[in-house]
């Protein structure tokens, strides 16, 4: 970061908080008119999407108001579950971010059904460090989740559109990883996008109730009603 952007007093933090996420595309706005979880320091709105209206939770210093702001959210949440659950979290460190993460998916409101980022902006210049959305470490299990309703979503608005439809799978890993913050090589152990398209795959067609039974499979598209084709691998586009 530019040395204007050390973060200092809470002031500071806030303010470094705001320009950073305004580089990244989210606009400071009014708060929202709606029931609030817990009071947030500012809301932000995404570039382009006016609906789209985040509350920003900019911590005091040091690692616990980090995890007391988290916990204090995640308990009011679980109190009303029908109350919005987007948030971006500030935290000073990567370490910081591993455990906000932690604490989210220890928690009964989990990580899946929320859109939840964790916003890494550094507490002063330093060599190879800077501002960035941390992405989250999760099981094989839980990206195969996910990238069978990224791609069951995929299908449908090709379907919808007039003429032949086509669905980009390099759109599904963007959206795993800018949608739901996923670190998708690290999950996945892989290094490439081509190797984790590759056991996403192997992984939807073993991962069924009945193993051998291609009818039971989880990861299957319902194409069609009827007809032989009525159900066909979610890659085999």
């Amino acid at each position: 970061m530019p040395g204007p952007d050390r973060v200092g007093e809470p002031s500071d933090r806030l303010r470094v908080a705001e320009s950073v996420l305004k580089r990244l595309g989210y606009a400071r706005v009014r708060a929202a008119h709606r029931p609030l979880i817990i009071e947030p320091s500012f809301w932000v709105q995404e570039s382009g999407v006016p609906r789209r209206t985040f509350p920003v939770y900019v911590p005091g210093s040091g690692p616990g108001p980090v995890g007391e702001g988290i916990d204090r959210w995640v308990a009011a949440l679980g109190e009303t579950p029908s109350r919005p659950s987007r948030a971006i979290f500030v935290v000073p460190t990567d370490a910081a971010a591993e455990e906000a993460w932690a604490r989210l998916a220890r928690s009964s409101a989990g990580t899946i059904d929320h859109e939840v980022s964790i916003l890494v902006v550094p507490p002063s210049e330093r060599a190879g460090e800077s501002p960035h959305f941390h992405q989250r470490l999760v099981e094989p299990k839980e990206v195969l989740r996910l990238a069978t309703g990224i791609v069951v979503g995929l299908f449908r608005r090709a379907q919808d559109t007039e003429g032949p439809g086509q669905v980009d799978f390099e759109e599904l890993l963007t959206l795993l990883r800018s949608r739901f913050g996923i670190d998708v090589h690290r999950s996945l152990r892989v290094q490439s996008d081509e190797d984790a398209l590759f056991l996403l795959y192997q992984l939807a067609m073993r991962d069924s109730y009945a193993p051998g039974d291609p009818g039971s499979n989880l990861h299957l598209l319902v194409l069609k009603p009827t007809g032989p084709a009525a159900r066909l691998p979610w890659f085999a586009a």
